[in-house]
């Protein structure tokens, strides 16, 4: 960060070198070749060129390659594909059924209960506008009442 002061020389550090040792790799000795005979003698052929010269040799077949795997007609990722797009098909509609009927209950519950109040609703208006008319309890008659000096005499 700051400059070093030109009076002095950086100071000096003993450095310590470390040489990489190679590890030698274990003796392998290489398998020693054995020559393979054929299973069969190949025919020898001869082709006469355009010019008239004839070539002898050994007749080559042509190298066939490995048969590729058969793929299955349809591909199992769009089976999956398919077979999801059915499973999630069914999901939703019983989703939306289940959504029907539960909006079916609430509205019943809320049917049942509006009836209940206003059932009980007029139980409790007719008990208490024909509690008036009813003729119950005792029925005192006075006929003459005489008052004298805050005294009832009956």
């Amino acid at each position: 960060m700051y400059p070093e002061h030109p009076d002095h020389a950086p100071a000096k550090r003993a450095v310590e070198v470390h040489q990489p040792t190679p590890i030698t790799p274990a003796a392998v000795t290489p398998a020693p070749l054995v020559p393979v005979q054929p299973g069969s003698v190949p025919a020898v052929a001869s082709v006469v060129l355009p010019d008239g010269r004839v070539v002898t040799g050994y007749a080559i077949e042509p190298a066939k390659p490995e048969p590729v795997a058969t793929k299955p007609a349809v591909s199992r990722t769009a089976v999956n594909v398919a077979l999801g797009g059915v499973g999630f098909l069914a999901v939703c509609g019983g989703l939306l059924l289940l959504t029907t009927f539960i909006t079916a209950l609430t509205a019943l519950v809320t049917q049942l209960i509006t009836l209940a109040a206003v059932i009980f609703g007029g139980w409790i208006a007719v008990q208490v506008f024909s509690a008036s008319s009813h003729k119950g309890g005792n029925t005192f008659n006075i006929r003459k009442a005489v008052f004298k000096r805050n005294h009832f005499n009956g």
